[in-house]
């Protein structure tokens, strides 16, 4: 018999999981094989069948991890992730049989940390699991505040401030934004920021991701910087931040 992931990360040095996911589907017998696979896992997991209890669950003991399916009974799936990031920061994941380029983008636009399209595996649920929830939690020891002249990015606190005022940026794309920042005019490829950042390859990850979080911490600093980027394309390799 195959060693799960779990297994083969006790194996490897690394502890097994321990995160307590949230298992959002309208379809109980969906959930109850959802849940079966990350039990198997290692997994402690909860379940929600709508946006509402949701909500519920980020109010009490918040999940580590949610899994949320788009196709929820009278709800858009893509909403109910809107209404997640206006208040959090935990990593989700979209589970959907929607293959389209364009709901995965949007999916990544909305602030979803990866997205697997149904079906998967059991393994491959819990290897991207995983590899998300070690990229949240990832440190770069980078030094504690970097100064670039009007931008501030403080790793301690997790803030970033141009000009004196506060940015809003999620968990990923700040550390996306200080692991740049931290090697000035470093040149970094889409695979390279998957490794660094989010602890994926692109294997496992689509690195649009990588371009779609550039591109939001772009338009975050264009609201109140007349600069046209901190962040450059190196057309053909990659991006670097340009102090």
């Amino acid at each position: 018999m195959g060693m799960t992931v779990a297994a083969m990360e006790q194996q490897q040095g690394r502890a097994a999981p321990v995160g307590r996911l949230l298992v959002v589907d309208d379809d109980p017998d969906v959930r109850r094989v959802i849940v079966r696979m990350l039990e198997e896992e290692g997994y402690a997991t909860s379940e929600a069948e709508s946006g509402a209890q949701v909500k519920e669950a980020l109010a009490g003991r918040a999940p580590e991890l949610i899994l949320l399916d788009l196709m929820l009974s009278g709800e858009d799936g893509f909403e109910v992730l809107t209404e997640i990031r206006r208040t959090s920061d935990v990593p989700v994941i979209i589970l959907s049989a929607k293959m389209n380029e364009s709901d995965r983008v949007l999916g990544l636009r909305l602030g979803a940390d990866d997205y697997v399209v149904k079906p998967f595996s059991g393994p491959e649920l819990a290897a991207r699991i995983a590899s998300v929830l070690r990229r949240s939690t990832r440190n770069h020891r980078a030094p504690a505040v970097l100064e670039f002249g009007d931008l501030t990015i403080d790793t301690t606190s997790r803030e970033v401030r141009l000009r004196g005022e506060l940015v809003e940026t999620t968990m990923k794309e700040f550390d996306l934004l200080a692991f740049l920042a931290s090697s000035p005019r470093q040149v970094f490829s889409r695979e390279q920021l998957l490794d660094h950042v989010w602890g994926s390859s692109s294997a496992w990850q689509d690195d649009g991701t990588v371009t779609e979080h550039i591109r939001r911490i772009r338009q975050k600093l264009r609201i109140t910087q007349v600069r046209d980027s901190w962040i450059r394309t190196i057309r053909g390799v990659g991006y670097r931040f340009e102090p």
